[in-house]
């Protein structure tokens, strides 16, 4: 194991969220308004992060609906900021507003769709949004795998032509160096290792590659098409003859669609028992993006990284 990749393991190593939370024990919590955290799982994650020191949250939502929630699962709003507004929607509208002026430095979703949380973040008078196309992106770490390593993207854009995948790519790759590594080695999938005239997700990383080839992309090494196994399995790149600096070991997986992103993940999550933490990249501001039946652990590992993507804006601005 190199220097950078034991680096990046020190950021979010297998024994979890322990190790992530004591790397960003040192940061100042981030403002973040917390959207519509109107179940027990949603407004407990956002209270744990709160006292892990990780998030000052401003809770955005319902006053009556948030406190009963608080009363009939034991949990202690105590000092939190709470913004009241009548409901979900009006919820999103305000936490991308007060982003969007600076008044907070993150925001996390709630309780409601992430169609919903989105649209407010993408609506233009939020003023969230910048060149990049907003992606998501899945950090995970397996037992059977010696690094953590990124799935991008299995939450937000759908079928993405070539254009989203570049920014998919690069919104991996500044991630990846947040995270820890300096050359994130990124793998882009596909069903075959070889280029395919008919299956459309070939030509696209054959393209990835020349515009990283040509400096359209940089930060980190690009390579595909690369089948899953040839791209996380030295033994399987070896066999198939794969000569690349990234198969076998890749920190970042750009899957074809989400379909095909969101069953890889969730397979890797609920039957391969990875840890996980979700965030978009692209905006002003980290939007942590969790799925409503994803654990408080996970919404907390959310945040960690969340407060190491502010940090880093803190002492590089935009």
């Amino acid at each position: 194991m190199n220097e950078q990749t034991s680096e990046h393991v020190s950021a979010v190593a297998p024994s979890g969220v322990a190790r992530l939370i004591a790397h960003v024990k040192a940061m100042a919590p981030v403002r973040t308004a917390v959207v519509h955290p109107c179940d027990a799982l949603s407004l407990g994650g956002a209270l744990d992060a709160r006292d892990a020191g990780i998030i000052t949250p401003v809770l955005v939502a319902p006053l009556a609906k948030l406190r009963a929630v608080a009363a009939d699962f034991g949990l202690d709003l105590g000092d939190s900021e709470i913004v009241d507004v009548p409901h979900s929607h009006a919820a999103a509208a305000t936490a991308a507003r007060l982003a969007g002026k600076g008044e907070v430095q993150a925001l996390m979703k709630g309780s409601l769709h992430s169609d919903e949380y989105l649209g407010a973040i993408l609506a233009p008078e939020a003023g969230l949004r910048t060149e990049r196309r907003l992606t998501h992106c899945y950090i995970m770490q397996t037992a059977s795998y010696p690094r953590p390593f990124i799935i991008t993207d299995a939450a937000i854009n759908i079928a993405p032509s070539l254009e989203d995948k570049a920014d998919i790519v690069r919104n991996a790759i500044d991630l990846a160096h947040v995270i820890g590594v300096a050359e994130p080695k990124v793998a882009i999938l596909a069903a075959v290792e070889t280029v395919n005239p008919r299956m459309r997700s070939t030509l696209d990383a054959a393209a990835l590659c020349k515009m990283a080839d040509r400096g359209q992309i940089t930060g980190g090494l690009v390579d595909g098409p690369l089948a899953f196994d040839n791209a996380v399995s030295p033994e399987a790149a070896q066999v198939k003859g794969i000569r690349s600096a990234v198969g076998g070991q890749a920190d970042v997986l750009v899957v074809p669609d989400l379909e095909s992103g969101n069953m890889l993940a969730k397979q890797l999550e609920f039957l391969g028992g990875a840890e996980s933490a979700g965030i978009v990249m692209g905006a002003r501001v980290p939007i942590v993006l969790t799925s409503r039946s994803d654990s408080r652990t996970t919404r907390l590992a959310s945040c960690a990284i969340a407060l190491m993507l502010a940090e880093r804006r803190r002492a590089a601005p935009p």
